[in-house]
């Protein structure tokens, strides 16, 4: 028996994803887990407050689907055509965690700048990913 059998890795799709996708991948490799990739857009009326006076899903559609672009090129360019591949929309930690209990994960890997002090005291995503799971999560260092 494995020690993790599905590994889901939270992706924010910037230069340094790679770190994290690979340490993640070759866990996968090690201990023969599925791995699904997860990168999660914020709604955009979510930097307003929720009151926005128009009809912002057009914008929305076009951050999805440049997301999703930017999902499969980097699948393309790191050659993960084995892994799975989410994109969701809404509070990141929230939709990692709800991901990760559908999927009946055992691992999330997220990545971590190692903040220290106020920047630790005020939280983060990884962070907020730690706090809420309900299975192992490693931060991985970028």
């Amino acid at each position: 028996m494995s020690i993790y059998n599905n590994i889901l890795v939270a992706i924010d799709l910037n230069e340094e994803t790679h770190k994290v996708a690979l340490k993640a991948h070759q866990i996968g490799q090690q201990t023969g887990a599925k791995m699904t990739l997860i990168h999660v857009t914020e709604p955009l009326s979510y930097a307003y407050g929720g009151d926005v006076p128009m009809d912002l899903s057009a914008i929305q559609q076009q951050l999805h689907d440049h997301a999703q672009q930017r999902m499969d090129d980097f699948i393309q360019l790191h050659q993960l055509s084995d892994v799975d591949q989410l994109l969701t929309s809404g509070h990141i930690e929230t939709e990692v965690h709800r991901m990760a209990n559908e999927l009946s994960t055992d691992l999330i890997v997220v990545g971590s700048h190692g903040r220290h002090g106020l920047a630790l005291l005020l939280g983060s995503t990884s962070n907020g990913i730690l706090h809420g799971a309900t299975c192992d999560v490693l931060a991985v260092r970028i």
